[in-house]
């Protein structure tokens, strides 16, 4: 709702929840960057080594992967045909796909397609392959719930909020603040708009539409809101929401709001309603609204703030007995209820539970779902209704007569005539059968484990087609409601950092899947005394056996310590090489040295200034791990101390 009258601290609790829409306001990017000479940018080195001239599989992995992941396809194409060219024999199958995927994106089909079938030779098994045997024009993913129904705003709707039908028999009974038959309107203080009042109107056999309202009952409608009612099969009884106003009296919690209840009204064999009765569960400390009645009349659905629950207001029900006491209230449970606000229950004929809710993955604001609860109280699959039932506003107060698919909802969407407005459907179809798989996730800093307000999360389909795009809150969290049995890929991408990907296959049954995404700087930060080696993510450089000459692998690593000398012509590098422990110690430590100096060598040889660069050989007395001599260890773990170090002394 978007009127302030319904902002009041009468309706604080419920009616606040409908001006929620889906956007949400994006911080702001921080205005101050890093400074150019203080961090150093990795694909900006990798470009530099290749323009060089040098050659790797790990470069043009890293070099493909970084265009790759955003969407710079003609440059990925270009790393990736480099990479399969030298190293088609040494590849993951990702790569192919990838490739593919470059290729098709820049309408380069039939190499994409020789790509997919080199993909389904190497992995047959993989969902992808299979589809793209099956299928090969590939299909984009498909929303299975949305069109089910044809919608139109109802010609009786006011400028004002008209919410919240119900069945009446033939008639529509609703809320509204219209306040049509009086000379002077009475009006809230707040904002100087009138009450809400219940309302009722002829249902046309044919169009649908409402005609001949009038307030509903002078009895029911009081000075303050009253709203939501459900009335029994046999037409005798009456529960509705109203506030905490009941015989002259109004009140209000120790905080000084006044609550919701719900109230229960019969009608005598004349037609005369009784005076409205609270219900036995009322509290002036909570609030209690939006009955519903399950097709039997035995049990009472409503929604409540009422401590113990899971959100800001939980669906609840209660049985009711034959002589119309009510039992406790029973929270339907954390399936249903969520930490945000469920609301507006409707039970269907066939014992369907529709309800509102924003903390169920949705298209924003309130939502409306649907589900079922067998006798022994389990949740079946939760269901967005899907546009155009649902909207990036509010919609809720959801009914149908399941006999002739025609039912009403409320929403506060754009076009409509007032603050909110009651629209008239008719079903097209079922809910379709279908597993859903929620994908949530945080998205942080992969070295300090910080999360990353602002990063931008893509879902992809197996296609490479984007599913759907969200920039994620001050927790960083996100999270997709997707197929089951179906291939996504999550990206996530932020500046500074470089992007990540995660390739998933979801199970062929309901479930949530925690799918954390970790970003590594592209632009890090380096400090004196760190090693460069690190910051630079190097290979191993490897020297052959007893010799301490530069290898070819070797000096692909060392141009990116190069490149970066040269980028920074200020920084000092003081070289250190290490071995394990593993024979004579004199004899490492001379041959490290002479490893050392080779490299220092090899680095002035390509112009950069000898005053730039020191070091010396450390053999085996700087160990990172306990494999000293005489010491049981296993190859991996030697090789951890068989390392080369560039420690930066000044820059």
């Amino acid at each position: 709702m978007k009127k302030k009258y319904l902002y009041t601290l009468l309706f604080a609790v419920f009616f606040s929840m409908l001006s929620f829409g889906q956007q949400e306001k994006r911080l702001e990017k921080a205005d101050k960057k890093f400074k150019q000479y203080a961090y150093i940018d990795a694909q900006k080195i990798l470009l530099k080594v290749a323009q060089e001239g040098y050659r790797s599989k790990d470069l043009f992995q890293k070099l493909g992967d970084s265009y790759y992941f955003i969407a710079d396809y003609a440059n990925s194409n270009k790393w990736y045909s480099e990479l399969l060219a030298d190293h088609a024999n040494e590849l993951t199958p990702e790569y192919y796909f990838r490739y593919a995927q470059s290729l098709k994106s820049t309408e380069q089909y039939e190499e994409s397609d020789r790509m997919m079938s080199k993909f389904y030779t190497f992995k047959g098994d993989d969902s992808r392959a299979q589809r793209y045997q099956d299928q090969p024009e590939y299909l984009k993913a498909i929303n299975f719930q949305s069109g089910r129904y044809k919608i139109a705003n109802l010609k009786a709707n006011s400028e004002y909020s008209d919410f919240g039908p119900a069945f009446y028999g033939d008639e529509l009974v609703f809320a509204s603040a219209r306040d049509t038959g009086v000379i002077a309107k009475r009006v809230h203080q707040w904002n100087e708009k009138p009450f809400l009042e219940l309302y009722k109107g002829q249902i046309k056999k044919k169009s649908k539409e409402v005609s001949g309202l009038e307030k509903f009952n002078r009895r029911l409608n009081t000075k303050f809101h009253e709203s939501t009612p459900v009335f029994t099969n046999d037409l005798k009884t009456v529960y509705f929401t109203r506030n905490n106003y009941n015989k002259g009296r109004y009140r209000e919690d120790d905080d000084g709001t006044n609550k919701l209840k719900i109230y229960k009204a019969t009608i005598d064999e004349n037609g005369r309603w009784s005076a409205a009765e609270s219900i036995r569960f009322n509290n002036d400390q909570y609030s209690v609204g939006h009955p519903a009645l399950s097709p039997d009349n035995k049990k009472l659905y409503f929604s409540s703030d009422m401590p113990g629950g899971f959100g800001r207001s939980d669906i609840y029900e209660a049985t009711i007995a034959e002589d119309g006491t009510l039992g406790d209230p029973r929270n339907l449970g954390a399936e249903i209820n969520t930490e945000g606000r469920e609301s507006f229950p409707f039970i269907s004929k066939s014992g369907d539970l529709y309800f509102a809710s924003n903390g169920h993955i949705g298209l924003g604001g309130l939502d409306l779902f649907v589900t079922s609860i067998d006798v022994a109280g389990n949740v079946g699959a939760i269901v967005n209704l899907g546009e155009p039932a649902n909207t990036p506003q509010d919609d809720f107060a959801f009914i149908v007569n399941e006999d002739t698919k025609i039912g009403y909802f409320s929403s506060n969407r754009n076009g409509g005539k007032g603050d909110d407005d009651i629209y008239k459907f008719r079903q097209l179809e079922e809910v379709k059968e279908d597993c859903e798989i929620v994908l949530t996730g945080v998205v942080t800093d992969k070295d300090t484990g910080e999360v990353l307000p602002n990063s931008q999360v893509t879902l992809f389909d197996s296609n490479n087609t984007i599913v759907r795009t969200m920039v994620v809150g001050p927790r960083a969290n996100f999270a997709f409601v997707v197929e089951c049995d179906k291939n996504y890929f999550l990206r996530a991408d932020k500046d500074d950092y470089n992007s990540t990907e995660e390739l998933l296959t979801t199970p062929s049954v309901s479930e949530t899947m925690d799918v954390p995404l970790a970003l590594e700087r592209t632009v890090k930060k380096v400090e004196i005394g760190e090693d460069l080696g690190k910051v630079l993510n190097l290979n191993p450089i490897y020297f052959d056996f007893d010799k301490s000459n530069i290898r070819y692998d070797a000096s692909v690593e060392l141009a990116k310590v190069i490149a970066v000398m040269q980028e920074y012509p200020t920084m000092k590098i003081d070289v250190r090489s290490h071995t394990d422990s593993r024979g004579n110690d004199s004899y490492n430590e001379q041959l490290s040295d002479r490893r050392a100096k080779s490299t220092i060598k090899y680095i002035i040889s390509k112009g950069i200034e000898s005053s730039r660069l020191s070091g010396k050989g450390y053999g085996e007395t700087q160990l990172v791990n306990g494999c000293s001599n005489g010491v049981p260890c296993s190859i991996a773990k030697h090789q951890l101390n068989r390392r080369s170090e560039f420690i930066i002394l000044e820059y």
